[in-house]
């Protein structure tokens, strides 16, 4: 849920909301790339 708020629309501008969908696949990609684990808001 790191990118939670692309659930609902809260952008006013569209630009904005495609920018946000831009960081998110940016970070995914990055991750994917790297292999490394997604942190966990548990802790473990």
């Amino acid at each position: 849920m790191n990118h939670r708020r692309l659930a609902r629309d809260y952008e006013a501008l569209p630009a904005r909301a495609e920018a946000m969908v831009h960081v998110a696949m940016i970070s995914l990609m990055t991750r994917r790339l790297t292999g490394e684990t997604t942190p966990t808001w548990r802790g473990t």
